[in-house]
Parts: structure tokens; C-alpha cells; sequence
């Protein structure tokens, strides 16, 4: 009876009535019931009929009943669905190249751990000979669960361990060697450092596990011996990445010493087998496939950085194409962001007359690699006991309350905005205020697509802000779009760049600023720009003249 008013459903039980809202999802046509937004999920109408049942009223009662439900049936008469139609308007069409699911991941981890650790640590060096005595290696104190601990109270949510360095030394007991774990007093031989980290990464939600295998081996006698060495460098990558479960990066370290034996690595087969064995796997290397180096060890991204490159211009270990990995190309034919590596001290390994760097050091190099829209590999090294330095642990611990203190708070949440155009019109899904929904993937401002430069989104408040941070991110999913943008403050411009990508950081040169409009402006752009977020944040350890 009631499916003939047109109500799409409902429940009616003492008084009761439940409507429940029903969309059709084909032309993303709402419906409205008695004036209520199609927002809200369900619409309940509270209808008293509940009448006394005294034996001498039940003929009234009976007539009161059915004038309640004529009642309720006259309401919704009145209040059939107001269906609004207007034309869907498609999403922007991506522009190629586009991550993959597993790199838009690990571009959005932002902060990733590294671990050197091995014979080095016991030796004082960075780079072993490749002769050390395994009985050097006995870190009494090992505990993983201290590393994992660290890195998730400092917001790093993967940790890549240095299975084996160059030196050869195997942080666990590989049936191809016998230069391993299997060979120290740690544990009396029968330790195994990989599957300590595994496990502690396991025990703790939101830790994931990579590792590093060197290509350069410099114990191993097959290393110069092309098809021995490669045969015994696969069955090393399969042991790694078939016994310790989900692996999600591999780094293929692209340095080798002078005066070594030519040596030809098989890297297709290696990256093939990879594949196999961990579908869901990013490969680091010079050249990728999925993550490239950014050409220094100082944690440094070029001002202009893009995710996009020409593989083939690549080759793993060459030096001479440095500049270009750190710049990308806004033409380049493949998905391979960059990753920052650095170390929280000057060596990778622990070294006892070493400090970690101070604050201000780490904030800029932060600024210059994840601002830059890369992401940030930090060199934590466990000490000689097995565990992370407390002045380490200290110094991270500062670090993420910095960052905290930071990003916690958008001052651009206080504004109105604004924008030049906007796909479909103001009905929309496309609109400027989805820079501040907390989304920085899948929703976006998007503007007309005939205007793909000079377009601008405006912040406009009513008190004027102080701010010296401005954050801009792009939604990377449908592609890297912008090649060069502005910001003004009250007409004023504060800030210039290039490149955008996953997150750009503009920390002001002159400080902080008071303003009540802040206008973003794109100028250029590979097609038209897709921007997912905007923040407006204030940075009180930042001293433009320090770093």
C-alpha cells in the first residue's frame, strides 16, 4: 500500500514511521522527503497513535486508530520525493603516466626507517672488507621490538634492514654462505636478526618490513664470476622473500668500489623474480622500476621534482645521470618518484664518536625531501648492543613533536574559499572547499578544463593569519600536473616553485606573515591541475637564517 505513494521504504511500529533514503545510483539523482536533505541516511517522523484500550472506549479507540494512519498516509501523500536531476559531471581524465597502487602507498608513508647494521657496527666503518670474523658480531642487547617501538612513536610506518651489506656478512642464517649470523656467538649461532625484525614489525599494526641486499659483495669469491655470483645473488632474494612473509620494499644499492671485478648484474632477472614472489613489492633502485634514488645521500630533492622520468635514459650505478634523477622529467615516460636517503647521524653505521644531527638540521632536510614530494629513507643505526641510542630515540622524539607541533593545525580552516572556476559548476563535485576535507587522494579542486593555466584558489578570512608554512598537495592518482605556481598574501607575492606532486612545503625565506587573503595561483600545468589539499601552518622553530 505504501509502496504506491512512492516512499521507497519504510517501518511502522507503534507510531513510528522510518523512511529510509534510496539513490539512484545511475544518475546520482537524490531524493528529498519532507524537506529533509538526502545527505541524511534515514528520516524519522514520530506520529503519537498510541490510544487507551479500556473496554468502554475500544469502538473510539478503534476510529482514533485509523484517523492516526489516515493521518500518517496523508503525510506521505504531501511528501513523495522530490527527485533533482542535473547532469553528472565526469572526473578530469588522467593524464599518463600514474602510479600504481602500491607506490601512491608508499608515497603517502612519507617517512620510512632505514637500519644499517651488521659487522660494520662492531668494526667502526662504514664499508667492510669483506674479511671480518663473524665472532665480531654479538649484539647482547638485540631488540627489535625497541626498534619497531621508535620508529611508530616517530611516525615511520615501514623499516628497511640491510640484510647484507657490501662487507657480504648475512644478517640471517643463508643456507648459500656460511659468512652469516649462523657463524657469530649471537645467540650461540642460532639467531637470526631479519626474522627478529619481522616479528617485532608483525606484533605492531601499521609497520611494514623492507630489506637491502647488496649487489656488491666484497667476501663472497663468486662476486666477478657473472653467471656464479648472479645464481648465487637470485637464491639469496628468494630465501629473503619467500621465509619472511610481505616484504614491501627492496633496495638494490647502486655503489661499488674502484678496483673491484668487473661484474655484470642480472637485474632484470632479479626484478622479474621479485615480482613473482612479492606482487605487492616496490624495487628501489637507480633506475627503479617503482622507486628511483635522488641522486645524493644528503636527503635533498631538487626544487623541481617530478615522480616522472624516462627509465631508459637510466642505468643503475652512473654516476653522470645524478642531476636528472633529482629533477625527473615533467616529459618522462614512467612512474619512479624519488627517494631521499639520509642518515640521523654522518655515517650509516653506528659510530661511538658520532651525535645525531641537531632539530633544525632534520627540518630542513624534511622540508627538502618530503616537502619536495618525495619520500624521506632516515638512517636509524642500532649501537654495538643491538639497540637505538637513547640520544637517537631523543632526537627522533623531537623531530616527530616538531612536525606535530607544525602540520597538527590547518589555519586555512577558518577561511572561506574561493576558486576561478569550477568543473560542473557550483553543483559539483569538484569544488575548491575539497582542499580542506582531509582527503589527499580522491577528492580535489578541479577547475574547468579549457582553463588548465592561470587558474587560482583564494582563502579568505576574517582575522588576518601568521603563518610561515604554506602546504600544497596534488591528487597524484590521475598524474603530476603542475609545473609552476605562486602564492600572494594580500596581493603580496610570498612564495614561488615549480613542481607540486604529492606535497610541496613552501617555508617562507623572510618568516612569518600577516594576512587575510591568501591566493594559490597555477600557471602552468601538464593539463588541468587537480589540487587534493591546502594548509596554511605555522612553523616556530623555523629561523629563516638557520639551519
Amino acid at each position: 500500500m505504501f509502496t504506491a505513494l512512492g516512499i521507497p521504504s519504510f517501518l511502522l511500529a507503534n507510531g513510528l514511521l522510518l523512511v529510509k533514503r534510496e539513490r539512484a545510483l545511475k544518475d546520482e539523482t537524490s531524493a528529498i522527503l519532507v524537506g529533509i536533505s538526502a545527505k541524511v541516511p534515514f528520516i524519522i517522523i514520530k506520529i503519537d497513535c498510541s490510544i487507551e484500550e479500556e473496554p468502554q472506549k475500544q469502538r473510539a479507540s478503534i476510529m482514533a486508530k485509523l484517523w492516526c494512519l489516515l493521518s500518517i498516509i496523508t503525510l506521505l501523500q504531501v511528501s513523495k520525493p522530490v527527485i533533482s536531476r542535473h547532469e553528472v559531471t565526469t572526473p578530469p581524465l588522467p593524464i599518463l603516466p600514474l602510479p600504481s597502487s602500491s607506490q601512491l602507498k608508499w608515497q603517502e608513508r612519507e617517512l620510512i626507517m632505514f637500519l644499517h647494521f651488521g659487522v660494520n657496527t662492531f668494526t667502526d666503518s662504514e664499508w667492510g672488507t669483506g674479511h671480518e670474523n663473524p665472532a665480531i658480531f654479538n649484539p647482547g642487547e638485540l631488540n627489535a621490538n625497541q626498534w619497531v617501538n621508535v620508529a611508530a612513536e616517530a611516525g615511520f610506518s615501514l623499516m628497511i634492514l640491510t640484510a647484507k651489506h657490501h662487507d657480504g656478512f648475512c644478517l640471517w642464517p643463508s643456507k648459500y654462505t656460511d659468512h652469516s649470523v649462523a657463524s657469530s656467538p649471537w645467540k650461540n649461532g642460532r639467531g637470526d636478526v631479519v626474522q627478529e625484525l619481522v616479528n617485532a614489525a608483525r606484533a605492531h599494526e601499521g609497520i611494514d618490513v623492507g630489506l637491502y641486499l647488496s649487489p656488491w659483495d666484497r667476501h663472497d669469491k663468486r662476486y666477478g664470476h657473472d653467471l656464479q655470483y648472479n645464481e648465487y645473488y637470485l637464491a639469496q632474494l628468494q630465501e629473503l622473500l619467500n621465509k619472511y612473509g610481505s616484504v614491501r620494499e627492496i633496495w638494490f644499492d647502486g655503489a661499488k668500489g674502484s678496483n673491484v671485478p668487473n661484474m655484470s648484474y642480472y637485474f632484470s632477472d632479479w626484478f622479474s623474480m621479485v615480482k613473482e614472489l612479492q606482487t605487492s613489492i616496490n624495487i628501489f633502485s637507480d633506475a627503479g622500476p617503482d622507486v628511483r634514488w635522488v641522486g645524493n645521500e644528503k636527503g635533498f630533492a631538487g626544487s623541481t621534482c617530478w615522480s616522472t622520468i624516462n627509465r631508459t635514459s637510466l642505468s643503475i650505478g652512473n654516476g653522470s645521470i645524478v642531476d636528472y634523477l633529482n629533477t625527473g622529467d615533467s616529459k618522462g615516460t614512467d612512474w619512479l618518484p624519488a627517494e631521499c636517503d639520509v642518515s640521523i647521524r654522518e655515517g650509516w653505521f653506528w659510530h661511538k664518536s658520532e651525535s645525531p644531527k641537531r632539530l633544525s638540521v632534520l627540518l630542513d632536510i624534511y622540508y627538502k625531501s618530503v616537502g619536495r614530494n618525495c619520500v624521506l629513507l632516515f638512517n636509524v643505526p642500532p649501537n654495538t648492543t643491538g639497540l637505538i641510542s637513547e640520544n637517537d630515540v631523543q632526537r627522533l622524539k623531537d623531530f616527530r613533536g616538531a612536525i606535530d607541533t607544525i602540520f597538527s593545525t590547518n589555519l586555512a580552516e577558518s577561511c572561506f574559499v574561493r576558486a576561478s572556476s569550477q568543473r560542473g559548476g557550483e553543483d559539483g563535485d569538484f569544488g575548491p572547499e575539497n582542499v580542506l576535507d582531509g582527503d589527499h587522494l580522491w577528492t580535489y579542486w578541479a577547475p574547468k578544463d579549457e582553463e588548465s593555466e592561470d587558474n587560482w584558489i583564494e582563502f579568505k578570512c576574517i582575522d588576518k593569519l601568521r603563518f610561515n608554512v604554506i602546504r600544497i598537495q596534488e591528487a597524484i592518482g590521475l598524474g603530476q600536473r603542475i609545473k609552476q605556481h605562486e602564492v600572494h598574501v594580500d596581493g603580496r607575492k610570498v612564495a614561488k616553485g615549480t613542481t607540486v606532486g604529492h606535497k610541496r612545503l613552501h617555508r617562507l625565506e623572510k618568516g612569518v606573515v600577516k594576512g587575510q587573503i591568501v591566493r594559490i595561483k597555477i600557471l602552468k600545468s601538464r593539463a588541468v591541475p587537480l589540487i587534493s589539499s591546502i594548509g596554511l601552518h605555522y612553523d616556530p622553530f623555523w629561523h629563516p637564517n638557520e639551519t
